[in-house]
């Protein structure tokens, strides 16, 4: 999969949250000081060559939406991230999130519980 820029992930994101959006909707929701939109244009043509947005033509306007589903983005940059930084190790990626982050007992207990069913999901397919 190919990746985004800075600023054409800060387009990406406003995407995944409205969903579907014309410029002017895009525009509307940058913080202050907001892009021309001619950027936002020209970040939404590089978004289309790279394959994560497409459009409808509404008129003489295009309304974009995102081809990538946000999920499948991230995914695929923690597991670049666990090949690079935890020598493909999903334990040691694991092991250094918990001792590295500032995870409450809550957490920590919240975590063991996804753990522990997708053990027994595992389990069941067998």
């Amino acid at each position: 999969m190919m990746y985004l820029t800075n600023a054409e992930e800060q387009v990406m994101k406003l995407l995944w949250k409205l969903d579907k959006a014309f410029i002017r909707d895009l525009l509307n929701e940058f913080p202050a000081p907001r892009p021309a939109p001619t950027t936002v244009i020209t970040l939404l043509k590089r978004m289309i060559d790279k394959g994560f947005v497409s459009y409808r033509q509404c008129g003489n306007s295009r309304e974009y939406f995102p081809v990538v589903k946000k999920s499948d983005y991230f995914s695929d940059h923690i597991n670049v991230l666990i090949k690079e930084f935890f020598n493909n190790s999903t334990a040691t990626f694991a092991s250094f999130f918990t001792n590295e982050t500032n995870m409450s007992t809550e957490e920590l207990k919240e975590l063991r519980d996804i753990v522990d069913k997708k053990i027994e999901s595992k389990k069941m397919k067998k």
